[in-house]
């Protein structure tokens, strides 16, 4: 455990803050009563933090999966003692304290409240906002829209001028049109904190206002499918949360929850079904940890989706954890939590991780987290020579989707040059090809990022054998138009993220450079028959003879 004493802070900075706090108190947005407000207290506690009651009472506060460090009962405000975004944030969120607050009303123990209403003072006179020493976290946009709803409980049971004084405050940030979010989570966030303050006071100005930014914020962020424009499946499963939060907020306040947020809503769910592999793991694309399972999302009709907004998403059957599993990334630039992943490919066969994306390590700006978000990190085709550009927009030129295989073409310029990608995927006995094109003059360089559970345990003759313990895969690469093997592949070891601050080892399968080069991947087998003739590729998998064909102008079909 790590401990943390508080320092010594100034005489003059703790007078000017209290004269800040007071001068709020008289003649700051104040005016508001929570003795004479008749307005609705929302106070949904399951959306507080999972921190235990008790150690929120001592001050020994976990958060973001980093060891609990000990704040004692006089909290300084400014730490950061992991240098970590998301602690620092999870600190001025005052969720932690708003545990109490909901233990309180479970349990009747009244040191519950008065702790909670200890913390919330001492942070609000601790914290006036624009003071000398104040954190930079404290009247971050984020923080605000999150701690709002922990002290809008508080007033349940608080009704002094300080706790009415602060929510206030809270909410003519949370208006401020200048600091608004729209078309994001914390967007989202702001506009629940901002309904919840609106109706404790009964100002409907405010949630009037709140509701309005919601529904036009989640026609920017979902579209008609269902995608986040955020790039990444986990903000899905985030947005979906929160929007239900809203609704239900909205309806204790008694008032009309607008139909297309409704629907909205409901759309998240296929895309977040889509985006669930077979074991029950989130799909870790973008900014989406490759441990998060996400609960209560139905299986779907189809079991291959394409969403125009980026993604393809095939299984051979849903409810069934045996399933192979693929997704595909094109569609717009990168933006917010998406990565540089355009033209990548995911690959989930016979219980395994085939294909993996490096994932999502953290919000820290560290060499590594850089490049997860790079074309690097991804299973993309690199271009030789040419320098990546970001940002660059991908399309799919054509899909063929039928029940046993699906082929996908898709291209963009993100080397400055076209580059294009067909991949099919072949249910009957598991496999998936990927056929890589550049123009006349050029070469590309395919990535590979394998399971953290595979090993290449031999690689010869443009074949790398993949190892699982007894099972094993193969990697099978030919040059078109010649149809013949390649050799030159390398092997290098990487590390991708598992979770959240977590880094493993894995392999990574580096193609030889080709103007068209074909990739097989065969579930099952080390060594399974390959052959080529007109064009015309057949496989022998484990399950059976598997063929198609390979055209650097066509395709794969």
């Amino acid at each position: 455990m790590l401990a943390i004493r508080r320092g010594t802070i100034g005489l003059g900075v703790l007078t000017l803050a209290f004269l800040t706090f007071l001068t709020l108190l008289a003649c700051g947005p104040a005016k508001l009563s929570l003795a004479e407000s008749r307005g609705k207290v929302t106070c949904q506690g399951d959306q507080f933090s999972t921190v235990p009651a008790t150690d929120a009472m001592s001050g020994r506060l976990a958060f973001v999966g980093l060891p609990p460090v000990d704040l004692g009962r006089d909290i300084d405000w400014r730490i950061d003692p992991y240098g970590n975004r998301s602690w620092a944030l999870n600190l001025h969120t005052l969720r932690w304290m708003g545990r109490l607050v909901v233990d309180y009303e479970a349990t009747g123990r009244r040191d519950r409240l008065d702790r909670a209403v200890e913390i919330a003072e001492d942070w609000v006179r601790d914290n006036p906002r624009g003071g000398p020493g104040t954190s930079e976290w404290a009247w971050a946009e984020h923080p605000v829209a999150l701690r709002a709803p922990a002290l809008v409980c508080l007033s349940a049971h608080v009704k002094d001028d300080w706790l009415a004084a602060t929510l206030a405050e809270h909410a003519e940030i949370l208006a401020d049109a200048a600091l608004y979010k729209g078309g994001h989570n914390h967007g989202l966030d702001q506009d629940i904190a901002l309904l919840a303050i609106g109706c404790r006071f009964g100002e409907q100005d405010w949630t009037a206002l709140a509701l309005r930014r919601m529904s036009a914020s989640a026609r920017l962020a979902i579209d008609g499918q269902g995608v986040l424009r955020e790039q990444a499946p986990r903000y899905g499963v985030y947005v979906h949360q929160r929007l239900g939060v809203a609704m239900e907020e909205a309806r204790d306040c008694g008032v009309a929850v607008p139909a297309d947020l409704i629907r909205r809503r409901r759309s998240l769910e296929t895309y977040v079904a889509h985006a669930t592999q077979p074991d029950g793991r989130l799909a870790p694309i973008g900014d989406s940890p490759a441990d998060l399972r996400p609960k209560g999302f139905p299986a779907e009709r189809q079991t291959v989706k394409v969403f125009d907004g980026g993604y393809v998403f095939g299984r051979t059957a849903w409810n069934d954890a045996g399933s192979a599993y693929y997704s595909i990334r094109f569609g717009p630039g990168r933006v917010l939590h998406g990565h540089e992943d355009h033209l990548g490919v995911t690959y989930h066969a016979q219980r395994r991780d085939l294909l993996v994306e490096a994932g999502f390590h953290s919000y820290e700006k560290t060499p590594y987290q850089r490049w997860t978000l790079s074309p690097q990190a991804h299973n993309v085709p690199v271009v030789v020579g040419a320098g990546f550009r970001e940002g660059t927009a991908a399309r799919l030129l054509q899909a063929a989707t039928g029940p046993g295989r699906q082929s996908f073409r898709l291209t963009d310029d993100a080397y400055g040059v076209s580059r294009t990608r067909s991949v099919l995927v072949e249910h009957g006995g598991d496999l998936m090809a990927v056929l890589d094109t550049v123009p006349r003059g050029r070469q590309v360089r395919p990535l590979w990022h394998l399971g953290p559970g595979l090993d290449a345990t031999a690689v010869a003759g443009g074949r790398v054998v993949l190892a699982d313990g007894r099972w094993k895969a193969s990697l099978l690469q030919l040059q078109l138009p010649a149809c013949t093997p390649i050799g030159g592949q390398s092997v290098r070891p990487e590390e991708i993220s598992p979770g959240y601050l977590r880094r493993v080892s894995s392999t990574t399968v580096l193609s030889p450079a080709a103007r068209s080069l074909l990739t097989v991947i065969v579930p099952g087998t080390a060594d399974p028959e390959i052959s080529c003739s007109g064009g015309r590729v057949r496989v022998r998998t484990a399950a059976g003879v598997v063929s198609f064909t390979a055209d650097p102008s066509r395709g794969l079909v």
